[in-house]
């Protein structure tokens, strides 16, 4: 790979010596997927292929929150993860003011700052999990383990458990 088609995210994660693997899937130029279609478009199970939120919390601070596509964010779940009342999504036009990052290309590493990080504990059971390389149309795999290490994540249940 040119040097010039690595994301901040994978010089990031060489610089850290983590082993990862690199995607692409096929998109329009500057147009989100939505996680299930990138998925499927890597022949990927959904439950390896997760998305990156941004939430603010009722404290005003910022808290990310990684969790598989085909879930949803328990916001309740997710305050209590962070030592929050209570957190809401960010709008989408603060995004990438907050993080550097667009919709739709956010990664839990190489944001502007790093925001507390709580991932879905789900990722534990799998080998590796697969997130956005900060970039539309490019995903990265890495081990939940080193992923922590590296950005000092933490994990815990935060996606809808509907019964």
């Amino acid at each position: 790979m040119a040097k010039n088609d690595k994301t901040n995210v994978m010089r990031i994660l060489d610089q850290a010596k983590i082993p990862y693997s690199h995607y692409t899937y096929e998109h329009r130029e500057g147009e989100a997927v939505d996680g299930l279609t990138v998925a499927a478009s890597m022949n990927q199970p959904p439950e390896r292929v997760f998305k990156t939120l941004v939430t603010r919390g009722a404290g005003r601070d910022f808290f990310v929150f990684v969790i598989p596509v085909a879930c949803e964010l328990d916001l309740k779940a997710a305050a209590h993860a962070v030592g929050e009342k209570s957190v809401e999504m960010i709008h989408v036009a603060e995004i990438n003011k907050v993080t550097g990052y667009i919709r739709g290309g956010c990664s839990p590493i190489g944001m502007k700052k790093q925001f507390r990080t709580v991932v879905d504990r789900s990722a534990l059971e799998q080998r590796t999990i697969i997130f956005s390389a900060g970039r539309i149309g490019s995903q990265v795999e890495v081990a939940p383990e080193d992923l922590e290490k590296l950005i000092r994540c933490s994990f815990a249940g935060i996606v809808r458990r509907d019964s």
